[in-house]
């Protein structure tokens, strides 16, 4: 059992977003989108995207479970295709490319599944030539953001700007190789990190609640213009 030292500096993911944005008003209405890793991250980036006044979109980058571990991971996958693999993980689980491929080729199906349910017929927003902001609840190992940059690069950002509320002082110094800025509330520096410390309320966010994320943000940016049927889907969300 993990008993906690660390004083929880977020209520939740919607109020560490609020607390982020703070550090990100550099960026208040310019030409910019922000991209949520769901599921956690995308309460966190609404919460930015609105008081940014800027836009809102998905990144879907999931971890690739150990086999008879799913809770450990050597990596991660992106909509895209795009995958970073942890060769250290891989060496130390000895797997090999049967295993590697039958755990890729089973997040890329769940991830297919979960992009059919975030995005149905509506196009991914542009990217190329805008600043992104890549935004999840925190970092761990940091490979499913990493993986995510590594996927928008192939997009033509003209920059990328990770942002977290929280993660390890290693991992956030390791993401600045491949991001152009890592902007954070706070880092941990003791030898044991656990993410849902530095929240008071920790969940699982489902899948019906990064719905109503998306359908609150459209809500708030189109206004009237939203259709019924989604005005309709959020009042009763």
């Amino acid at each position: 059992m993990h008993l906690s030292s660390t004083t929880p500096i977020f209520e939740n993911r919607y109020d560490a977003g609020r607390q982020l944005a703070n550090k990100l008003v550099e960026y208040y209405g310019k030409p910019v989108i922000v991209l949520g890793i769901p599921n956690g991250g995308v309460a966190v980036a609404l919460s930015i995207a609105l008081s940014l006044d800027v836009d809102l979109d998905l990144i879907i980058s999931r971890k690739i479970p150990l086999p008879l571990s799913p809770e450990g991971g050597f990596g991660s996958v992106t909509d895209d295709g795009t995958i970073i693999y942890n060769e250290d993980a891989v060496k130390s689980a000895a797997l090999s490319q049967q295993q590697i491929n039958y755990q890729v080729n089973q997040v890329r199906a769940d991830i297919r599944n979960r992009s059919l349910l975030y995005h149905k017929d509506r196009p991914p927003l542009t990217i190329s030539g805008r600043t992104v902001i890549i935004v999840d609840d925190g970092l761990a190992s940091g490979y499913t953001m990493r993986a995510a940059i590594e996927s928008v690069r192939h997009r033509k950002p003209d920059r990328i700007v990770a942002a977290v509320p929280v993660g390890p002082e290693s991992v956030v110094e390791e993401l600045k190789i491949m991001a152009d800025k890592v902007v954070t509330y706070t880092v941990g520096t003791s030898p044991q990190f656990y993410l849902s410390d530095y929240y008071k309320y920790w969940n699982e966010i489902t899948d019906d609640e990064v719905l109503h994320c998306q359908r609150e943000w459209r809500m708030r940016k189109f206004g009237p213009k939203i259709n019924l049927t989604e005005k309709k889907q959020l009042t009763e969300s």
